[in-house]
C-alpha cells in the first residue's frame, strides 16, 4: 500500500505518508464505534473464545507494527488500536475469563509481527548476520503466520 502512494505521489512522500496514517486511523476508528461489530462481540450468539481474543490481539498488534514499519504510526492510531483491545479484552472478561491469563506475553506477539513484516518485506531473517536459508521467513509465503504461530504453539 505505501509503495503504491509512494508511486502516485513521486516527490511527495509526507503527503503520502499522511495519506496511509489517517486512513489507517480511520479505518481503525470505524472499527472501534461499529456498534454491531461490537454487539456480536459481547453479546453474540458466540463469545470471543481464547483463541478469538489471541487472534484479535494479534492483529491489532499487526496493525501497529504494519503502520510503523511504514512510518505512518501516530499517537492516534495507537491510542485507537489500545482501546479496542482494551475493549475486546474487556468482552471476553465478561465471558468469566482472565484475557490476562489466555493471552502469552507481549513479546510473543511482538515476534509473530516482526516475522510477519520480513515475510512481507522479502527480507530473510539473519542469524549472526548470515542469511538462514532453512528458515521459514527466507521467502515471502502464502500462508498466515499468525495461523501457523497460533496452531504450533497450543
Amino acid at each position: 500500500m505505501a509503495n503504491i502512494a509512494a508511486d502516485m505521489f513521486v516527490g511527495r512522500e509526507r503527503f503520502a505518508t499522511l495519506l496511509l496514517m489517517r486512513l489507517t486511523e480511520t479505518v481503525m476508528l470505524w472499527l472501534s464505534e461499529d456498534q454491531s461489530f461490537w454487539d456480536d462481540i459481547e453479546e453474540g450468539p458466540k463469545p470471543l473464545g481464547p483463541l478469538g481474543l489471541q487472534q484479535f490481539y494479534l492483529d491489532m498488534k499487526f496493525v501497529v507494527c504494519f503502520a510503523s514499519h511504514g512510518r505512518y504510526l501516530s499517537r492516534n492510531l495507537q491510542r485507537i488500536v489500545n482501546e479496542i483491545i482494551t475493549k475486546a479484552m474487556a468482552a471476553f472478561s465478561a465471558t468469566g475469563l482472565d484475557p490476562y491469563r489466555e493471552l502469552p506475553e507481549d513479546e510473543w506477539f511482538n515476534d509473530i509481527c516482526q516475522d510477519a513484516m520480513e515475510r512481507l518485506s522479502g527480507k530473510p531473517k539473519e542469524i549472526n548476520g548470515e542469511r538462514d536459508l532453512n528458515s521459514p521467513t527466507a521467502s515471502v509465503s502464502a500462508q498466515s503466520i499468525s495461523s501457523v504461530r497460533s496452531h504450533s504453539s497450543s
